[in-house]
């Protein structure tokens, strides 16, 4: 069958009888078997029968397939392990004396179930019999409390086994352990029996069949993937000759084929007359605009991008005669939470749509960023998987107390997201208006067990498409990483190599910062109705709002959803101590402290959330209307002269315009009070109010605080795109002083790499067709002066000395580099030569158009797998003092040995002879030598920090493909510079990074020869007009045969013939 539920061909098996099982060995191929002395091998793209092979009586009746053998189950009770090519038996396991149910294979173990002979026949057997197939030899059975007939390995982060009864019981347990019987659920079938059991390929969906012909699926999410890469199930239409539903005549799209209708020789209804039924060409829908707009023309043919607004080489045909009313149909967006009665076309700003980046063979390097970001501040890019969270680590960035804190931390921890994101800060900080990626923070996020237990962890298709609920998922996200951070500042442990990490002003012996910053305490009160009263303490490091039920057309302040939000009280079942059940509970939460930076998860997840936000701004909109002297009629539409005379300057001083006003519900600040009686007064802040009652500041002695609205993230809404996540940031004067040298504070925007300067009122506009609230931060007033901002910065020296390598098969005699003594460290302005060797981890994904070019869809992902560093100064110049291969835990594509050096193996620790390390490790090396100013030379070393994920000030940065480069002139490889300049060849067979590094050295002192230390450019620019035209004559090609050498010679090093 297809996967719509068509029948693609039937195949009739002339001599097999009562057949029972099939395994799908590859895509194309079946087998075929039950209770006959044969199994049949089927080819299913000619549908033939290409093998036979004989088994012994009574057949097989359970298939499975490793990479190793074929497991057929007999109902002998018997499991054979059969060879992959011959078929022939190889090994064979007695399971059970009677006959065997069912068994799985997973790893190196093999478990089965069935049926054992007793006196009164056969009787279901509660012990599992369990095999270890490395030794091909059982090991203790597993008992379990319920009878199984089904059985199934579900290995997520344990090898588990779900075994199953007919009767409905499920209990999952360990193959080596012992079952438990609190690990017991039922499935309530339609019918008494349940006939079959499987678990996806994704192990998140588990399906039963019951003996009534009914399906009941389970899985661990709403929206579960049951298949890597999946496509979205197209369902058979139902079967409608046994019962006929009524049909809307209304509806223009019906089909009218649905209507059965007999065959008759009578005059029909439908028999017009010829006058009547002459036939008309279907007039065309016009072409979309956006086609129209993106076509370039080649000759008499035009070629543009799909616009995703439909399904390929598929126009939804209707019979409306207005071409005005098809097309404002045909282009209407998708609302995020459901379509409107009426239509409407929601035009998304431009600023506000999804930024992708366009590559061309130069990759990056010829993109405008500066097109997108004409501010100081680093964006950052979107095409890393995972990547959704990157304006939330914005917000988290422009707290002034998180990122200095989030800075000054340093673990040992290999994969810990507070130091990743504070050497991300870092980057962040050091950009000067250049977008930063933040690869190695997401890769340590996808490593973390939480994060892929609460679905954060997107795959590369759902992501692409837009699948995922983004609001949803960020909001998910920014409780995750709250939480991770708190519980990273609460591990004091520093190691004696990191020690310098300690010495920040922000430890204390207490609870974290992180939780000093966001955590709010509480009181959880129980009230039982026999009177009984429990009061335990917690906190919470964010609140999320809880709406009203029956308020969608009353006026509902913004403080009274937080405070009703924040002092929650609710009608639960709990536990009673006194009455010793559960009964019915008034649960209630009042505040003992407030935080310093209040965190708001929006909730807004389904049409009547948004209509309460909706409308909720229209009756804020009338009031403010209302307040200036207007009136608003009941058609929502003003006169010209009533929005000229409410919007002049006549009208009221210093007031928005009107613009400004609509679709505003949020307030810029929010005043909270702690009552005696522990209660909470919450009111919307203005301006005016401070002019009223005075300043905050002197009113936080008395337990009142001014929260100021700081940044917002929003669900922009894009049914071409997919959607994005954005964000609103109030920028503080301490950013502008180091960027821009002024002292002030602007709203922006964040959208990925593009950042533009925005009014603040944009920030609270949330236009619930496209623009949908996530996430709000407010924070006290004057809540940097509470805190030291100081940054030391935690990396010392001693990261540079020897270190133990992670492979266990390390020897000193395969070491190839030698550490920095204490009397070698490096200075200011020291020469650092540097080289880095990297693998794949994904392919790259292009597409070829119609006019024969190709498209870089996604870059290929590379890592770092190799970085060499050579002294460039010294008795030792030449000799490398790093030369480490780094570890990954993730599958690599492609080892690019012939460029790399790298083979399969040097990167694994239990068998690797290279000097192994984390990458975190590395990382810290080189940011200690950018951090004490040191000079890198090398070649194409933009690229090589790119994937490392280092931003280095350019004047530290000396790269030899532009130092030996002629503008509009192509690159020159490393290989030719040093055939042509230092009558080296280099590169023969791979790559080697200490080779590179040396001859990037030895090539720079040559420049510094040639332009006699760059005061002589114009005899240098002859140097490289016949470099060039040697190179077009040579075509860039270094001679192969022994006896050709250099047109130019050079002195090579001595302390590297030496070495």
């Amino acid at each position: 069958m297809a996967r719509g539920g068509l029948i693609i061909f039937d195949y009739l098996l002339d001599e097999s009888e009562d057949m029972h099982s099939l395994l799908l060995t590859d895509s194309s191929t079946l087998l075929v078997g039950g209770l006959q002395n044969h199994i049949l091998e089927i080819d299913l793209n000619t549908v033939q029968e290409t093998q036979k092979y004989a088994v012994e009586t009574p057949g097989v009746t359970i298939m499975r397939q490793t990479n190793r053998f074929f497991f057929c189950g007999h109902t002998s009770g018997k499991v054979s392990l059969r060879d992959l090519r011959t078929f022939k038996v190889e090994h064979e396991f007695d399971a059970f004396s009677g006959s065997l149910s069912d068994f799985d294979v997973h790893g190196n173990l093999l478990a089965a179930c069935g049926f054992s002979s007793r006196l009164t026949g056969l009787a279901c057997d509660r012990f599992l019999k369990v095999y270890d197939l490395r030794m091909m030899r059982a090991i203790t059975p597993l008992q379990v409390h319920v009878d199984p007939a089904f059985l199934r390995f579900i290995p997520t982060y344990t090898s588990r086994l779900a075994i199953i009864s007919q009767s409905g019981q499920c209990q999952f347990c360990e193959p080596t352990g012992l079952a438990n019987p609190a690990d017991i659920f039922h499935v309530n079938p339609v019918g008494p029996l349940l006939m079959t059991f499987d678990v996806s390929a994704s192990k998140q969906a588990l399906a039963f069949g019951d003996s009534e012909g009914c399906v009941h699926l389970w899985t661990d999410s709403p929206e579960p993937s049951f298949n890597p890469y999946s496509r979205e199930t197209e369902f058979a239409l139902p079967c409608l000759v046994d019962s006929l539903p009524p049909l809307d005549w209304s509806q223009d799209l019906l089909p009218l084929s649905l209507i059965p209708v007999p065959l008759t020789t009578d005059t029909l209804l439908s028999d017009w007359p010829a006058a009547n039924s002459a036939p008309a060409p279907r007039r065309a829908p016009p072409v979309d605009a956006e086609i129209l707009r993106t076509m370039k023309k080649v000759g008499f043919i035009g070629y543009a991008p799909n616009p995703r607004t439909r399904l390929r080489n598929q126009i939804p045909y209707r019979l409306k005669e207005s071409d005005s009313e098809f097309d404002s149909f045909s282009q209407v967006t998708e609302s995020p939470i459901g379509r409107e009665e009426e239509p409407h076309l929601h035009m998304v700003s431009k600023k506000y749509r999804k930024v992708t980046i366009k590559y061309s063979k130069l990759g990056l390097e010829d993109f405008d960023f500066k097109h997108y970001n004409k501010t100081l501040f680093a964006g950052l890019e979107p095409h890393i998987p995972n990547a959704y969270c990157n304006c939330m680590i914005q917000v988290l960035y422009f707290l002034e107390p998180v990122r200095c804190l989030i800075q000054n931390h340093l673990c040992q921890k290999e994969f810990c997201l507070a130091c990743e994101l504070g050497f991300l800060f870092h980057m962040l900080d050091l950009s000067r208006g250049d977008p930063c990626q933040g690869s190695n923070f997401l890769r340590a996020f996808r490593t973390i067990p939480e994060a892929s237990a609460l679905g954060l962890i997107l795959a590369d298709s759902d992501e692409a498409s837009g699948k995922g609920n983004l609001a949803r998922l960020i909001q998910r996200w920014n409780r995750f990483i709250l939480t991770q951070l708190h519980q990273d500042m609460q591990e004091l442990e520093v190691p004696q190599a990191y020690r310098g990490a300690g010495g920040s002003s922000f430890c204390s012996s207490g609870d974290s910062v992180i939780g000093q910053l966001f955590s709010c305490e509480m009181e959880n009160c129980s009230l039982c109705r026999c009177g009984s009263e429990t009061v335990r303490a917690s906190s919470t490091l964010l609140f999320t709002l809880s709406y009203p039920e029956d308020k969608t057309g009353k006026n509902c302040d913004f403080a009274q959803v937080l405070k009703r939000s924040i002092c929650l009280e609710q009608n639960t079942q709990a536990w009673c101590d006194n009455c010793e059940k559960y009964q019915p509970t008034i649960q209630t939460r009042n505040i003992r402290h407030l935080p310093d930076i209040l965190v708001i998860n929006c909730e807004v997840n389904s049409l009547k959330e948004a209509d309460f936000w909706r409308v909720q701004a229209e009756v804020a909109f009338k009031m403010a209307i209302k307040k200036r002297g207007g009136e608003i009629s009941k058609n929502k539409e003003f006169a010209l002269a009533d929005w000229k005379e409410l919007g002049s300057p006549e009208g009221m001083l210093m007031c928005p315009s009107i613009e400004e006003l609509k679709n505003v519900w949020l307030p810029f600040s929010i005043r909270m009070k702690m009552t005696k009686n522990k209660g909470l007064d919450v009111c919307n802040w203005t301006d005016g109010d401070e002019m009223q009652w005075g300043p905050a500041r002197a009113e936080e002695e008395h337990g009142v605080y001014v929260y100021d609205l700081m940044a917002t993230v929003v669900h922009i809404l894009d049914s071409r795109t997919g959607g994005s996540l954005v964000a609103h940031i109030k920028v503080g004067e301490t950013y502008h002083q180091r960027k821009e040298g002024v002292t002030h504070q602007q709203w922006y925007l964040f959208n990925d790499f593009l950042i533009e300067p925005i009014d603040k009122h944009e920030a609270v506009q949330f236009d619930m067709n496209w623009k949908v609230p996530a996430i709000l931060y407010y924070i006290k007033r004057n809540l940097n002066s509470k805190y030291n901002l100081n940054i030391k910065n935690p990396i010392e020296a001693s990261v540079l000395l020897a270190e133990a390598s992670l492979a266990r098969k390390q020897r000193k005699t395969h070491t190839t580099f030698i550490p920095l003594m204490l009397n070698e460290m490096p200075q200011v302005g020291d020469l650092v030569g540097l080289d880095a060797e990297f693998v794949t981890l994904n392919e790259e994904e292009a597409e070829l158009r119609s006019d024969g070019t190709k498209s870089t869809i996604k870059p290929s992902q590379m890592s770092v797998a190799r970085i060499t560093c050579v002294r460039g100064q010294g008795p030792n110049e030449g000799i490398p003092f790093i030369d480490d291969y780094i570890s990954t835990q993730e599958q690599v594509v492609d080892y690019l040995t012939q460029y790399s050096g790298i083979k399969p193996g040097d990167l694994d620790a239990k068998i690797s002879s290279k000097h192994l390390t984390t990458l975190k490790s590395t990382y810290l090396k080189l940011r200690f030598l950018i951090d004490i100013g040191v000079k890198f030379v090398g070649h194409g070393l933009q690229k090589d920090f790119r994937v490392i994920n280092l931003m280095v000030p350019k004047d530290q940065v000396l790269d030899t493909v532009y130092l030996f480069h002629m503008p509009r002139k192509r690159m020159i490889s490393l290989r030719f510079l040093a055939w042509y300049f230092l009558d080296l060849k280099i590169q023969g067979e791979t790559h080697d990074s200490i080779e590179d590094a040396r001859t990037a050295l030895q090539l720079y002192r040559k420049y510094l020869e040639l332009s006699k230390n760059g005061t002589e450019p114009e005899s240098f620019h002859k140097v490289l007009k016949g470099l060039y035209e040697k190179g077009r004559k040579m075509d860039w090609k270094v001679p192969e045969p022994e006896g050709q050498t250099s047109p130019k010679s050079a002195a090579v090093f001595s302390s590297v013939l030496a070495l």
